[in-house]
């Protein structure tokens, strides 16, 4: 890395193409929440591509924590770009303020540029967006947003995993079809945000290539793993006291429960092509995903039937309902 910062980082050779094409390729590159379920995963990628990666994450050597801003500044000090994966959801109450305050920290820690992970149809995710856009163009900094639907990793490292491996997943999503996409397209979109060209001002919504409904997901892990696994529909408020059976407290499991139902309503059903403008290729199906997370194994042993509904913990989860991942 060039030692002179300040003058490598001044606006005029941050809004230089050329200079962006010739140092790109060295760039040290924050990944918050990194060893998440997108964190690592974006991590691993940028590595494989020769980039400088600063894993911040709460326990990390790189220590980051969204409820801690003390720890920003010197996680995002000598970094040029950064992926942004805001815990524990955009849509969450105070989101537009740390996304403010982080948006300056990064401005003024001379950051070329910035990719954030939202979520589809989201109102309030995108007041987050509006508020690290503000602090990050007014500095001449780059910002990609990348929208997505919900993780289909869910279903093997996420919320849902504990439900699955009962043979039984409950969820407020009744009949809603949903775009699920695979976690590490997800990664490969953000890691060609970071490191190529063309996406300064962009917003990407990426989607799997088709729709299933939950009930349609669990007869593709059934397929998959060779065993019983159902989909059981249930209410918002069922599903806030199934949350709070797990410790969550009351009025965030009662906000949870009506986030993921607002989003299951149908709106987000429809497939986009994110995946294939980013990437040039389509997105992994979730056959595919399934037949690789949940192929037999010797040892495994064979589930009989499915038990009583059975979600994950919620404080697993980190919301961000657009994927629900794990924080870090």
């Amino acid at each position: 890395m060039t030692t002179n910062r300040n003058a490598r980082h001044s606006t005029n050779s941050r809004n230089n193409e050329n200079d962006t094409n010739d140092t790109n390729d060295s760039w040290t590159v924050l990944v918050t929440g990194a060893t998440g379920k997108t964190g690592r995963r974006v991590a691993r990628r940028l590595s494989e591509r020769g980039m400088e990666v600063r894993a911040g994450s709460r326990t990390g050597g790189t220590r980051f924590d969204w409820e801690d801003p003390a720890t920003w500044g010197p996680a995002l000090d000598g970094a040029d770009a950064a992926y942004v994966n805001y815990h524990p959801d955009l849509a969450a109450p105070g989101a537009p303020e740390a996304l403010r305050a982080f948006g300056g920290l990064a401005a003024a820690h001379g950051l070329r540029r910035l990719t954030l992970l939202s979520g589809r149809g989201e109102p309030e995710a995108v007041r987050a967006e509006e508020a690290l856009r503000g602090p990050v163009r007014a500095a001449g900094s780059e910002l990609t947003v990348v929208r997505a639907s919900f993780f289909a990793q869910n279903f093997d490292e996420g919320l849902l995993a504990e439900g699955v491996a009962a043979g039984t997943i409950a969820f407020p999503a009744g009949n809603t079809a949903e775009p699920f996409i695979d976690a590490d397209h997800l990664a490969e979109v953000v890691v060609e945000t970071l490191i190529g060209d063309g996406h300064a001002g962009l917003v990407h919504e990426v989607t799997g290539p088709r729709a299933l409904t939950f009930a349609e997901v669990a007869a593709e892990l059934s397929r998959a793993s060779g065993r019983e696994v159902v989909y059981v529909p249930v209410g918002e408020a069922e599903f806030a006291g199934m949350l709070a059976g797990f410790g969550v407290p009351e009025e965030e499991a009662a906000w949870l429960a009506g986030l993921f139902a607002a989003l299951l309503d149908g709106h987000n059903a429809p497939v986009t092509d994110g995946v294939r403008r980013v990437l040039g290729r389509e997105p992994r199906d979730f056959s595919a995903y399934a037949a690789r997370a949940f192929a037999p194994t010797a040892s495994a042993p064979t589930a009989s039937a499915p038990t009583a509904p059975a979600p994950a913990p919620a404080p697993a989860t980190g919301v961000q309902t657009k994927a629900v991942q794990a924080p870090a």
